[in-house]
């Protein structure tokens, strides 16, 4: 297939990859130079404009930080025309299904269907989980939000960088599954975090800790597969400095959806609250742009 791909951050730039491995012609474009060289040498097309990357594509995918940019991108901002507007058909006389990735509220998703329905394009909401590891394996999760011929239409597309694909239901729902799964992560991890802090302040080895509670009721996917001590799991984003993965802000981001969606439903999230407000002070505290498994440091303090 003739892809576009617009947003290579940590997760966009390996599912890109994966679909230039696949076969897939794939026509790239992000405002980072050095995103798109990477993308250009594994043998990827560059463009020099969202607009220019879209001509000709049977299918776009968007990756993006938030819901301002996923709008800008296809609804415009500014005066200026979204891809919506400058979309020309792709193959045949058919246009271009959309798939956007990105993180974003149900609203924005939903408003952006609205509007592509308009436009007579299918647009998809299929943010994803997995992290970084999962990107680069093709082993992601894709949780699909849009109607039952879009998603059939866009699984050959996933399956090449995801394991796991669900249709949640229609615009909107892959949003509200995906919030409800990271605002679960965010207090597995803070929760995970300190507890290994409360064992080493007692004498405690992170390594011999983690191992037992992995093996007990308090094992957890952030302490099985992504623990946040340094040097207790090789490669984990811990042992790298806190460098790439999930970044703070953006867990902090995804928090900040969680309560918007439960002030919006008059739903009650203890938890999920104080998980945000604590990624919300390790992020304000200068840690933004570590991954979000740094939040370890926010127990460490003093030591």
């Amino acid at each position: 297939m003739n892809i576009a791909f617009i947003g290579l951050g940590n997760m966009g730039a390996p599912m890109a990859s994966n679909l230039v491995k696949a076969g897939h012609s794939v026509t790239v474009f992000d405002l980072v130079e050095s995103a798109m060289q990477a993308l250009e040498s594994e043998g990827a097309r560059r463009a020099e404009t969202a607009g220019a990357a879209v001509e000709g594509a049977e299918v776009i995918i968007s990756m993006l930080p938030a819901g301002v940019h996923v709008k800008s991108l296809y609804l415009g901002r500014d005066g200026a025309p979204g891809l919506l507007e400058a979309l020309e058909a792709g193959a045949g006389n058919t246009k271009p299904l959309i798939i956007d990735a990105s993180t974003i509220s149900p609203e924005d998703a939903r408003e952006v269907a609205a509007a592509a329905k308009e436009h007579g394009v299918t647009w998809l909401d299929a943010p994803v989980s997995g992290g970084v590891g999962g990107a680069k394996a093709g082993a992601l999760t894709f949780i699909v939000g849009g109607s039952a011929e879009g998603f059939e239409q866009a699984r050959p597309v996933l399956d090449v960088m995801g394991k796991n694909i669900f249709h949640a239901g229609e615009s909107g729902a892959g949003q509200v599954a995906k919030i409800c799964n990271n605002m679960l992560l965010g207090i597995l991890m803070s929760g995970t975090a300190e507890a290994l802090a409360l064992g080493v302040k007692n004498g405690m080895d992170p390594a011999v800790l983690s191992e037992i509670m992995k093996q007990s009721s308090g094992g957890n996917w952030a302490l099985n597969v992504y623990n946040p001590w340094p040097g207790v799991m090789e490669g984990s984003a811990a042992s790298r400095d806190y460098q790439g993965g999930f970044l703070t802000d953006l867990m902090a981001k995804d928090l900040g959806l969680a309560w918007e969606l439960a002030l919006g439903s008059k739903s009650t999230v203890p938890m999920g609250s104080q998980a945000r407000n604590l990624f919300a002070l390790h992020s304000a505290q200068g840690s933004g742009s570590l991954d979000f498994s740094s939040i370890q440091k926010l127990y460490r303090e003093g030591e």
